[in-house]
């Protein structure tokens, strides 16, 4: 996807924006095309292989990715550049503007803190149209050294504020991939070597980087002092949340990480995706999502597992709609990413210990909740000894989720019975239902690849019997549904819980939620807020309570 002449909206941005212009010109000298302008990326862009895009990111920011077919795709930030002579200015701004800062009130939020600083901005800086007259301007650099303030042109003075407020209150040379709505992931290598993530493009390398060593040590150590732990040799690794909720692992020394110190950012997301939008991506079927539907609805425990990435929080968040919106929800992580859509929701967080505090381990939270009367237990992932509460939880009826690294039935159960977890196999039984979510690499996907109902812990067979419900067919890429008149968690489980006196009946209620899901899917109802509307509706009053027909 290329353009040999600029379309007339990107042509229009290239006038307003200098550094776009430039951009432009300079890809359009090395490989002779111009890239395609949009204003969102599509479902199309997700398809292709060969991507020449350019999107904005929001103030003064454009993103331009390109690949080639077996080249590296690249993931071009363009943003306002400071030629030398800005440079040398900024560095005196900056200077003023910290110092002039401290006197201020401390801003109460991330808008107020900007505020401040560019008002800070309009009392250093002198705006000029144009470059003085020497002995005019030499005269006047010597009144504004006096007076500490720099002259700028209108260009400049609004480079110099986007800096300011990417440097001091974003998250420096890679705050354009925070705000970047479409990036998940930031792997930075070392000072020199950054990836990410991208939801459509998949891992790409971008043009962001530190200009020297001591830039990029000054700014890890202001990352680390700004969340409360420094780092240094002696503690070389951390784990934190930035206040965006985003995960933060940042590894300092270069004798541990051998190329350079680096860091990763998992990104968080202020509203979850919606389940009829996992629907669409075709992470879900319709009926696999009905199932989950009838699961959580009737308080049945399940694990959402997966390897790194496969999307298993992003799949537990959406499907929390389909748990009664009255239940009281008590979550339980060690980095905030679960978002229930209830109003009683208890949220806990684990702590470390030190500077006079205790710590507060996943154990103690968990243990707690068994103490809160809660509806449902969340998990955000079970890693150590907290899964046997977790298992024990089930056991004394407080339904659970929770996600789980397993890419099988078989190593689920390996893993959960084994050090450091040590679930009896007994207890395993206490569980309903399995989902595994893998990351299909050669189709770019995230797929539920397999769904096994867990009936219980066999004595003569000393094992967890257990039954496959929804398959995934890696050859056309469908996931097909084999408990259909097959369902021991359908039949013996929820059909009684619901009152059905045939308990075959319970395919019908099944049937019918696929309908009503797969009918929000083809009105574009995809709106998280507005799903769990639907949702609510729908258990309220049934197809009544829906805008659409089913039939």
């Amino acid at each position: 996807m290329a353009a040999t002449k600029l379309q007339p909206e990107l042509k229009n941005l290239a006038y307003r924006y200098p550094h776009l212009k430039d951009h432009l010109i300079s890809f359009k000298r090395i490989t002779g095309k111009y890239p395609i302008y949009k204003e969102e990326l599509t479902d199309e862009d997700k398809k292709n292989r060969r991507p020449n895009v350019i999107y904005p990111i929001g103030d003064l920011l454009f993103v331009h990715v390109w690949g080639e077919g077996s080249q590296e795709t690249r993931y071009y930030v363009i943003e306002p550049r400071l030629n030398e002579e800005e440079k040398q200015k900024y560095k005196i701004v900056l200077e003023i503007v910290l110092e002039k800062s401290v006197m201020e009130e401390p801003p109460a939020t991330d808008e107020e803190f900007t505020d401040v600083i560019e008002e800070i901005l309009r009392d250093t800086v002198i705006i000029t149209k144009r470059k003085r007259r020497s002995g005019i301007g030499s005269i006047l650099n010597r009144f504004l050294k006096f007076e500490r303030k720099v002259e700028v042109t209108e260009e400049t003075y609004e480079k110099f504020r986007y800096r300011l407020n990417r440097d001091i209150v974003g998250m420096g040379p890679i705050e354009p991939l925070m705000r970047d709505k479409y990036f998940e992931d930031v792997h930075v290598i070392n000072r020199q070597i950054v990836y990410g993530v991208h939801k459509f493009f998949g891992m790409v390398r971008t043009n962001v980087k530190w200009d020297s060593d001591e830039e990029y040590e000054r700014y890890l150590k202001s990352l680390g002092e700004r969340l409360g732990k420094p780092i240094s040799d002696a503690r070389p690794i951390i784990d934190a949340r930035l206040p965006d909720g985003s995960r933060l692992n940042l590894i300092y020394s270069d004798d541990v990480s051998y190329r350079g110190p680096s860091f990763t950012i998992r990104k968080s997301k202020d509203v979850p995706i919606s389940v009829t939008q996992l629907i669409k991506w075709g992470t879900l079927t319709p009926t696999l999502a009905a199932y989950l539907w009838l699961c959580l609805e009737n308080d049945m425990s399940m694990i959402i597992a997966g390897e790194t990435a496969s999307g298993k929080t992003t799949t537990l968040n959406a499907i929390l709609t389909f748990i009664h919106h009255d239940a009281k929800i008590y979550t339980v992580e060690d980095t905030p990413e679960v978002i229930p859509p209830h109003n009683a929701w208890q949220q806990m967080v684990t702590r470390e210990g030190g500077e006079g505090k205790g710590g507060v381990t996943m154990f103690d939270l968990l243990k707690a909740a068994l103490r809160s009367r809660p509806n449902y237990i969340i998990v955000g992932e079970v890693r150590g000894p907290e899964g046997r509460i977790a298992f024990q939880a089930m056991q004394t009826g407080h339904p659970t989720l929770f996600t789980f690294h397993a890419a099988t039935i078989e190593s689920l159960v390996q893993r959960l019975s084994s050090d450091p977890i040590n679930v009896p196999l007994a207890f395993i039984g206490n569980c309903n239902v399995g989902l595994f979510q893998n990351y299909i690499k050669g189709r770019g996907v995230r797929r539920v690849t397999s769904v096994h109902e867990i009936e219980g812990y066999s004595k003569q067979f000393n094992g967890v019997v257990t039954r496959e419900v929804f398959e995934y067919d890696y050859v056309d890429d469908k996931i097909i549904f084999k408990g259909f008149a097959n369902s021991y968690i359908l039949e013996e489980k929820i059909a009684e819980k619901m009152g059905l006196a045939d308990r075959r009946e319970i395919y019908n209620v099944l049937e019918e939620r696929a309908k009503v899901l797969e009918r929000m899917v083809q009105e574009r109802i995809f709106d998280y807020f507005e799903v769990n509307e639907l949702i609510k509706s729908y258990r309220l009053n049934g197809l009544e309570g829906l805008p659409f027909s089913i039939y």
